[in-house]
Parts: C-alpha cells; sequence; structure tokens
C-alpha cells in the first residue's frame, strides 16, 4: 500500500505543503487513529506516515518545534482515546477532540482539505461569513452530525469538507462544540456510502438524513443544518 502511494512523499509534494503551510500562526494538534494488530487496516500505514510528513513541511514556532503536533493512538495500546474521542473506524484523523475528522486517509484531492483546514485553525479564522458565525453562535444550540461522503478523485468534495469543518470550528469558538463534521471516505467505509446510496459524491448528510448532493452552498447549508439540529 505504502508503495502504491510513493509519489505522495517526494520533494515536490514536501515543497508544495511547505509552501501552502506557511501561513500557520499558531500550534494545531492532529490525532491519527490507526490499529496495528488489524491486517485488514490498509491505510493505516499510509495515513500515518502521511500525517507525519505533513507535520514537518509546517512552519516552526519559537520553540523550535514544528506548529502541527501529531498525535497516534493505536488501538491495540491505547483504546482509551478510541473511547474519548469516540473514533470506532480506522484511519482516522482528528482535529479538535474529534468535532472535526477524517474517516478514511485524507488522501488524494482531500489533501487540500485537510491543509487549508490545518491552516485556518492555527489562524483562528473560518472564512465563513460574518453572517454564518452570527447565526451559529446565536441559533445553532442543539447537536447537529454533518457527514461528508468524498472519493480521492473528487475536486469539488474539499469545498464540501472545508464549509462543514469549519461550522464545526466556529460552534467550538462559540463554545458549544455541539457540530460533528465527518468526512467519510466512500471507498473505505462502503457501508457508509451504502446506507446514504451514494450514486455522486460529495454527498452530504446531516443528522443521517442525505440533504445535498454537490457542494452546498453556505447559506443553505447552515439553513438547514438549523431545520435539522436535535
Amino acid at each position: 500500500m505504502e508503495e502504491e502511494y510513493a509519489e505522495l512523499f517526494t520533494e515536490e509534494v514536501k515543497n508544495a505543503l511547505v509552501d501552502a503551510l506557511r501561513d500557520m500562526k499558531g500550534e494545531v494538534e492532529a490525532h491519527v487513529f490507526i490499529d496495528s494488530s488489524n491486517p485488514n487496516c490498509q491505510y493505516c500505514g499510509v495515513t500515518e506516515k502521511f500525517m507525519e510528513f505533513v507535520r514537518q513541511a509546517s512552519p516552526k514556532g519559537q520553540d523550535g518545534d514544528y506548529l502541527l503536533k501529531v498525535k497516534v493512538h493505536d488501538l491495540a495500546k491505547d483504546k482509551e482515546s478510541f473511547k474519548k474521542y469516540e473514533v470506532s473506524r480506522v484511519p482516522t484523523v482528528a482535529f479538535l477532540e474529534g468535532k472535526i475528522r477524517w474517516t478514511g486517509a485524507p488522501l488524494g484531492e482531500e489533501i487540500r482539505a485537510l491543509v487549508e483546514t490545518i491552516v485556518r485553525l492555527s489562524q483562528g479564522e473560518s472564512g465563513l461569513s460574518p453572517e454564518t458565525v452570527n447565526a451559529i453562535r446565536e441559533k445553532l444550540n442543539g447537536k447537529v452530525k454533518v457527514e461528508v461522503m468524498v472519493t480521492p478523485s473528487c475536486p469539488y468534495c474539499p469545498y464540501a469538507a472545508l464549509l462543514a469543518h469549519m461550522v464545526a470550528y466556529e460552534a467550538c469558538k462559540a463554545e458549544k462544540c455541539n457540530v460533528i463534521s465527518d468526512v467519510v471516505e466512500s471507498y473505505e467505509n462502503p457501508d457508509i456510502a451504502e446506507k446514504y446510496q451514494v450514486m455522486s459524491v460529495p454527498t452530504v448528510a446531516v443528522n443521517e438524513s442525505v440533504e445535498f448532493i454537490g457542494v452546498p452552498q453556505e447559506e443553505n447549508f447552515l439553513n438547514t443544518l438549523l431545520e435539522k439540529q436535535m
């Protein structure tokens, strides 16, 4: 599997990551969940290796260490972290105490969403409109789980992923953390794709109901979350 993704770990990719991450301002903590005892986790090794690759492409802070911190949790040795972050599948890459996550390897086109998520978290800026931010603070008080079904080759999926992630981020900034944004790799999780009858991606489900096929507009997306909150 790692040989198949050897092109991920070239100097050219490293330079592109360095350039994309250079705008980081503060530290960001990423959690990588794997299961070294599970031979069926084809993407565990490459996900762990790639996240370390991204870490080493991030800028260094005043302490001389990289701004991106990566913590690896192995189910074979650390079941408690899986419970704490409510992670049930491997590999998973999570931020913000698990409120922002990729279920499956964030590779292919999803690398763009991964990098942009890291940069925005480090800058403390979601990029959402002031109207959306205010509505999240004032009206989004119930629990919401967003699942964005993606594939590595989908060029539009990162936009849907980033939108969902940033809403979850703003909810946490409002000290609610009541939105879970889960970007699900369809090929690695065919049972979830089948559950939502995914025919094209991105497919966006809100509280287990498919609401959008394609990238939703920010206003429409927010209105749906407000309607579906529990």
